[in-house]
């Protein structure tokens, strides 16, 4: 006999995960080319991750996968023109969702809307201080001062708006809707308590 048993909210989580990472896809595919650019789940899935996986292998690796798939199809359709230099750039932004799912397991341990508006209010300080410092860096773009780095933050502002705006929505939803679950479904709390 096995020794493996069968967590539902394991199941559920990693449902909502996927479907959040589907509408990552589906708002950046069905909008103007970055209309919609950091207006997305992607900060509220690395919340979530880090908020109910209680092993740390999990808390990052399912969110930081979602992020991985999200961008291998974007990265190879219609952002496809933006993929040339794209990979220094891109280990800036897995730094920084790393540093967002951390924020999220200190955080977010007892799920409220001020723990929530907090650890938000974090994890955009961590992406747009980390993401904006690679786009700095080496960047002929910008001097390479505090002061150009201060030009590429300021640049960055409407963006990380967006993803502000992004992560309080779906963030909503995400755990709104799994709180919601566990109230109906009971098992689902009892096994919850970070899985």
């Amino acid at each position: 006999m096995s020794n493996l048993k069968f967590n539902p909210s394991i199941a559920i989580l990693l449902l909502i995960i996927f479907v959040a990472t589907l509408m990552r896809l589906l708002v950046t595919f069905n909008s103007e080319e970055l209309q919609f650019a950091n207006f997305s789940s992607i900060g509220a899935v690395a919340l979530f991750g880090g908020a109910y996986f209680k092993n740390n292998l999990k808390a990052f690796a399912f969110p930081l996968l979602s992020l991985l798939f999200s961008d291998i199809v974007l990265y190879s359709t219609i952002y496809q023109k933006y993929a040339g230099g794209a990979l220094l750039g891109q280990l800036w932004v897995y730094l920084a969702f790393g540093l967002m799912v951390l924020a999220g397991r200190v955080m977010l341990k007892k799920i409220n809307v001020i723990s929530l508006l907090a650890s938000t209010l974090v994890i955009v300080l961590i992406h747009w201080l980390v993401t904006d410092f690679g786009v700095w860096f080496h960047n002929p773009t910008y001097p390479q001062t505090l002061a150009g780095f201060g030009l590429c933050l300021t640049q960055a502002i409407p963006f990380e708006i967006r993803f502000l705006e992004g992560t309080l929505m779906y963030g909503a939803i995400l755990f709104g809707l799994f709180e919601l679950l566990k109230v109906k479904y009971p098992v689902l709390k009892l096994q919850t308590q970070r899985v």
